[in-house]
């Protein structure tokens, strides 16, 4: 599913130049995003652990739970991100059945990679 394509018509978005933080490990979020365009840098601990590109989703897990973020996500190259409110998540969860797996495969996915790297 590529989320830029879904969300193509958006234009409340929130760009950063490369090696800008969207959030940092350990912080409250109460969003999520969509990357729009570029090439973005996850890393927990200080460690890099994926390099999301256009149509990606970060933050995800904020929409699940109340805890803190489990990494830092920066921009590699200029980013463009929307930002996705709970509101917005739940509607869309509840709309677009294949968005609700999306997030989830992105999930396990990355639970996944994060395993294997320790």
């Amino acid at each position: 599913m590529n989320l830029a394509e879904l969300f193509r018509h958006e234009s409340d978005l929130l760009i950063l130049s490369a090696g800008q933080t969207l959030f940092k490990e350990g912080e409250h979020g109460d969003l999520m995003y969509v990357l729009m365009s570029g090439i973005a840098e996850i890393s927990i601990k200080g460690r890099v652990v994926e390099f999301p590109e256009t149509g990606a989703i970060v933050g995800e897990m904020a929409m699940i739970d109340d805890g803190a973020r489990s990494a830092t996500v920066a921009a590699k190259t200029e980013c463009k991100f929307l930002p996705i409110d709970r509101k917005r998540f739940n509607f869309l969860v509840q709309q677009t059945p294949n968005f609700a797996l999306h997030v989830m495969r992105v999930t396990a996915d990355r639970l996944r990679r994060t395993d294997r790297m320790l």
